[in-house]
Parts: structure tokens; sequence; C-alpha cells
């Protein structure tokens, strides 16, 4: 039976809606609460957005249409520059801290998000030109933050819901993101300033603050403290996946942390094991060929031959782009220079080359490789790690190494390697 007759003028004042300034009651709230988020975010986003630009030039995305997961970028590229080879560890520190960051970063932005919600359900939505457009950017900027956190969020934990390559997807959503974000700042920033520095003046109302507040169960800052603890519970338990130390073995919210997949020489992290990646085993035994093309035209080598050439070691790590990365591993084999050098490099200027996998498809199945990295003598075509040879899963009969590169760019089971002529 319909009621809605009976509801008097006195029972209606009290259904609340979201737009009624009385709806939200919370204690918590205020504009000098969501300035100390906002101050973390802009430090800590500021932080990602320069990692993550420093991760897409580390692909040397403008060397080779292979490395180029995000075609079409245009002026977007203006700051891509030589990925260098030192230090070693340089991708695995930007990258881990890129991942280890944004990790930390979720309940401030959470509880950003949380202190300015009643502002999306004010009535009217804008009094004026300029505030329509300052409500529209917020959307932009709302929008953006969440979909950078969601996508980058899923993809560490190797969770490929979204629609398309995450590669472009991620860095196109980066450059509309970071416009809201350039924007708000600029309209920000000096208020957020005074308010960190003074607080709210007696001359001006706390627009965020409730007018009807609830009884206080927690203070500002103990809601401070308490995303302050889950950051800090996010970072213990993801860092060590990134980072050497105590923490790797509790890294438990992130795949490839806690304890080493394996024992022995071979037993540290693999991103992909031979049989996901398509390898027919018996390609990789003694019927496999390394084929080096260059001015010398074509020379196959058996590991064999390989093994028989002058051996070199290097210690360097395997940082994906993830976040994930292990600690330094010891390889030993063949010098990318001297490889070079037998294709017909020898002038003493060290060639590019496109490394090609025995992998039958795949997104990094085919890399190049700048002249610096081929010429870094710590530059190997890997044929044994930790003192014994490479297991199947990590490569066998030969890998890609190269210090400061992600992880992707490590090319395992490698079949063909042309120097010179990429570009």
């Amino acid at each position: 039976m319909d009621d809605s007759r009976h509801k008097t003028p006195a029972r209606l004042a009290m259904v609340r809606l979201p737009s009624t300034p009385g709806f939200w009651r919370s204690p918590v709230r205020g504009v000098r609460f969501t300035a100390v988020l906002g101050a973390v975010l802009l430090a800590g986003i500021t932080l990602l957005f320069v990692t993550g630009l420093l991760s897409y030039a580390s692909y040397n995305p403008d060397l080779a249409a292979v490395n180029d997961k995000t075609p079409g970028k245009g002026l977007l590229g203006f700051y891509l520059f030589a990925w260098p080879t030192g230090p070693h560890w340089l991708y695995r520190l930007t990258q881990g801290l890129h991942v280890t960051v944004g990790i930390v970063l979720v309940p401030v932005l959470l509880a950003k998000l949380w202190s300015v919600v009643p502002k999306l359900f004010v009535v009217p939505p804008a009094r004026s030109a300029a505030q329509a457009l300052e409500r529209a950017s917020l959307l932009l900027l709302v929008g953006g933050v969440l979909f950078e956190f969601v996508t980058g969020l899923l993809n560490i934990q190797l969770e490929y819901l979204f629609p398309g390559s995450f590669y472009p997807l991620h860095f196109y959503g980066a450059w509309v993101f970071v416009g809201g974000f350039v924007a708000h700042v600029g309209l920000k920033l000096p208020r957020t300033l005074r308010l960190l520095r003074h607080g709210v003046p007696p001359t001006e109302t706390d627009e965020l603050a409730a007018p009807t507040p609830a009884p206080p169960t927690l203070s500002r800052r103990g809601a401070l403290a308490v995303v302050g603890a889950g950051s800090l519970l996010l970072l213990v338990t993801s860092a060590g996946r990134s980072f050497d130390g105590p923490l790797r073995r509790i890294a438990l919210l992130t795949p490839r942390g806690g304890a080493e997949p394996g024992e022995g020489p071979n037993g540290f992290q693999i991103n992909k094991t031979a049989a996901k990646a398509g390898i027919v085993l018996a390609d990789t035994q003694e019927r496999w060929r390394l084929t080096l093309v260059g001015p010398a035209g074509e020379v196959r080598l058996t590991r064999a031959q390989l093994l028989a050439m002058d051996q070199h070691s290097a210690a360097l790590p395997i940082a994906c782009v993830e976040g994930w990365s292990t600690s330094d591993q010891w390889w030993r084999g063949v010098r990318l220079r001297d490889l070079a050098a037998l294709a017909g490099h020898t002038d003493g200027r060290e060639p590019d080359v496109l490394v090609e996998s025995l992998q039958p498809s795949g997104p990094f199945r085919t890399v190049a490789l700048r002249d610096n990295q081929v010429a870094d003598p710590r530059s190997l075509l890997a044929l044994g790690v930790n003192g014994e040879e490479l297991s199947p899963d990590h490569g066998y009969p030969a890998r890609i190494v190269v210090p400061a590169a992600p992880g992707v760019m490590y090319t395992k089971w490698v079949a063909r390697m042309t120097f010179g002529g990429v570009r």
C-alpha cells in the first residue's frame, strides 16, 4: 500500500540525502586534514610520474619498433634519451620505487578521496562557469588517479583484467591524469601551504567540516595515524620484493614475494617458464645454434663453441616492470661486444643489436639493445649462473643479461642476434 500521503513535512525533513548538509557527520573531515593528505600525495605522485617516465625510457623505445609498446606517442616522447648501463641497479631502484611508493600511497589516496566526498554532492553542482570548469577538472583528476592506480595494482598482481595492453593504457592514462593534476595543484597549492602553516583562519569557513558533527570516536591526528599505519603495513609487506634485506621474506602481499621459489643456483625468481613461453625443449639441445648476423655474413655457433670462447662474469639483478627483482646473480658467458666482433664489427665501434628468442610469440620475444649496452663489459650472452649452467626456465641454452636494463630485455632462449642496422 502506498503510504506516501502519510509522510508529513516533518517526516520528510528527516530523510537525508548525500546533498543534505547534515548527511556527512564525521568530525574528522576538515580542510587541514585534507591538506595534509594532499601534501603527501603531491610528493608521492610526483615521484610516481618521474619514475614512470624513466621506466618507459629504459626500454629505449626510440631505438626500434620492437621496443616501443606505446606507438604513436609523438610529442610525449620528447624526453627520451639513451638509457645508461650504470649503476647496474638503476632500473631496480627506479622501478622498485615506482611500484613500492604506488602501493604505499593507496591508504593515503583512499583517505583523501573520503575526505572530499561531500563536495561531489554539492547542490547546485556549479554556481559559475569557472566553478563548473573546476569541477569538471576534478572529475578528470579523480577518474585519472583511480585508473592509474587500479591498472598499476592489477599489473603488479599479474591480473590483466583491463582491455588492451597495459603499456599504452598506463602511459597515456598517466599523461591525461597529470594534466588534471597539474591544474589542480596550481589552483590549490597556495591555500594548502597556508593551511599547513597556520590552519583555518577565524575569518574563513571550513567547507569540509560537518555542520552538525557526530560525537568524535577518533581525532584527526588519530585518523592520520591510522592512514600512516596502513601505509607502513603495505610498505613492510611489499617492499622486500624490490629490495634486498630482511623484508624480502615477508613481502607476502605481492606475487613473487616471500622466499625464493626454488633451491640451488637456479632457484631465484622466474618471470615465465619455458613451458609457458611455448619453448620446445628439443630445440634447445643438440640441434640448437646461435646465429650471428653482421658484416661477416651469418655465423652459426654451437653451445660448445660459445663455451670455448673467452668467458666473463657479471653480478647483475633481474628487475621487472611489475616491481619485483632478484638479488645480484653471478652470470657467466660471452661478452656481447666479442660477439659483435665475431659478426664482423671490428672497427672498435660497437653496434646496436637485435636479439631474437626461440619463444614463438610474445611482446618481448624480440628486443633491440643500444650500442652503449653492447659495449658494456658486463653485458653478456650468459651460458651459466651462480656456477652452474642455466636451467631451461632461466633461458638455457643462452640468455641476455645487461646492466640497468628491465628484465624483459634479458631475453631467454636466444636464437639469433643481428648486429647493426637496428635503427
